[in-house]
């Protein structure tokens, strides 16, 4: 019995770890990222690089040079799509049992964002648009103490936004709950009584 429980204890000790800044004792809830349609303006470059590689078998008319071209054309584009490709690859957002993060890298910058669970105030998400109804993409944002933290083109906003939700309710974390919206809520009804004396 004790050797079960010890092994119990081991495994649960070490945990995998599924990004660098997670604490021992945080279970990872939610992992998503933006749509890959934020590549859009690297595919057309991409495609504009493919393009270019045709200019060759233009000037010569053989299967040297359009072979030829076309290759040069195809690592020019992989080398146009790369940054954007980068970019969305390794933006990533996280839900802890603990805080809401922010994890954007690109070749050459690297943002963090961490929010504590308990300064979440509200979560909305908006899908404006023809092309963001038809591709199912949107906007998050979320409401905390100190601003907004708005997230751009995510896919299937209003999943991940009821997953967002579920998983604050399930942390015991409601909007009733707050210490703010209790004193406001005193505050209106010793107005009312106010207004009624008078």
């Amino acid at each position: 019995m004790s050797e079960k429980s010890e092994t119990t204890d081991k495994t649960s000790k070490t945990r995998h770890k599924y990004f660098r800044e997670q604490f021992d004792d945080e279970e990872v809830k939610l992992v998503f990222k933006k749509h890959p349609i934020v590549m859009r303006k690297g595919i057309v470059l991409a495609a504009l690089g493919l393009l270019a590689g045709t200019v060759p078998a233009l000037i010569k008319p053989t299967y040297g040079w359009f072979f030829g071209g076309l290759g040069l054309g195809f690592l020019l584009s992989a080398a146009l799509i790369f940054p954007w490709w980068v970019r969305w690859y390794f933006s990533v957002y996280i839900m802890t049992d603990q805080r809401f993060i922010q994890q954007s890298r690109s070749l050459l910058q690297i943002n963090f964002v961490d929010i504590g669970l308990e300064q979440i105030q509200m979560i909305n998400y908006q899908i404006a648009g023809l092309e963001e109804t038809l591709l199912h993409f949107g906007t998050i944002t979320v409401q905390t103490y100190v601003g907004d933290l708005v997230i751009r083109d995510v896919h299937h906003p209003e999943k991940i936004q009821k997953k967002m939700v579920h998983i604050l309710r399930e942390m015991g974390i409601h909007p009733s709950q707050r210490p703010y919206q209790a004193d406001s809520q005193a505050g209106s009804e010793q107005d009312e009584a106010k207004a009624a004396e008078a």
